[in-house]
């Protein structure tokens, strides 16, 4: 396999002016938006890049689509320099974000598709065979030719992602890409990126704060904080040592607050029992079960640790202390 992005030593400082007391008086200060990564990334994998707001996943992407020119440092994206071959660059990249729409409102979503190809230089035949495969990787068949504003937020972002993909990109870096989005959308959205992914060998590069869009959708995991990459692992091996905690609330039928609990950690308060189950040292079925035969269940939630608590304790992990 071939390197798609190198960044060695990458980059990004703002300056801004810093109000003082009084209404004319401010000093000039600059923040490290991004500080010194180092990151390479194979042809045809699938990359989270996370952290909490502010950490500078923004900014790095920005950088490596070319919106944003670094500070200091290298950086080639599909054997391109963002900055200079920015032009270029666009044929061979694709982007979505989640809470930006690229598709006009008021043209079907086929139209749409035919736009974005001839944006590319597509002749009409490569456009008509690419959006006939798009149409049936995204199964948009349904919905295609009504306008874009009256689709649903599942099926619009189907269509984002699609229309990002007309130019058949080498990479396409994807912010955010299900939030909003009920469950069922979110499965299938994922199981359609896995399935480009391993058909056409597209690079993706994710950002989200969802934990499922991470688990299900990256085989590798980079974390950055305050600019910073505090991990680079694959997906699996962070997730045996900081994905395990499973949160939990089951609602019983009855008031089981005087009873005696089969484990430390949970609590029971009037019908409900909350607690956490750590899987790398307990086996969630065999929790579960002890418990949903303590009486009779009326309902039972489940829910993985919010990311902000798993970067933290990555970060603390990692000898850096608290963010």
């Amino acid at each position: 396999m071939s390197l798609i992005l190198h960044a060695e030593d990458l980059s990004k400082s703002f300056r801004y002016q810093k109000r003082e007391k009084g209404w004319f008086k401010s000093t000039a200060v600059m923040v490290d938006a991004v500080q010194s990564i180092n990151l390479s990334i194979e042809r045809g994998e699938r990359v989270a890049f996370v952290g909490p707001n502010g950490a500078g996943k923004s900014t790095t992407i920005k950088m490596l689509s070319g919106i944003l020119t670094p500070s200091s440092g290298e950086l080639s994206v599909c054997g391109f320099n963002p900055t200079k071959d920015r032009r270029k660059l666009s044929y061979r990249i694709g982007c979505v974000f989640g809470q930006r729409s690229q598709l006009l409102p008021n043209l079907p979503l086929k139209d749409s598709l035919e736009l974005f190809g001839h944006m590319y230089d597509m002749t009409p035949q490569q456009i008509k065979t690419r959006s006939d495969q798009l149409i049936d990787i995204f199964s948009l068949s349904e919905f295609i030719d009504q306008p874009v504003r009256q689709l649903s937020l599942g099926q619009r972002m189907r269509g984002e992602i699609a229309a990002s993909l007309m130019h058949k990109p080498e990479i396409i870096f994807l912010d955010e890409p299900t939030i909003g989005l009920d469950v069922i959308a979110k499965r299938d959205l994922r199981k359609t990126l896995i399935a480009l992914n391993e058909q056409e060998k597209t690079t993706i590069f994710l950002t989200s704060h969802d934990t499922a869009d991470i688990e299900s959708l990256s085989q590798r995991l980079v974390v950055i904080d305050h600019g910073k990459i505090i991990i680079d692992a694959p997906t699996k091996d962070v997730q045996k040592t900081y994905l395990n905690k499973k949160h939990f609330k089951i609602d019983y039928t009855t008031d089981i607050s005087g009873l005696a609990l089969p484990f430390q950690g949970i609590k029971a308060v009037g019908q409900s029992i909350e607690g956490t189950i750590d899987t790398s040292v307990q086996n969630i079925n065999d929790v579960l079960h002890q418990l949903l035969n303590i009486a009779l269940v009326e309902d039972i939630h489940l829910f993985d640790e919010e990311l902000e608590d798993i970067i933290i304790d990555i970060y603390k992990s990692s000898g850096q202390g608290k963010p």
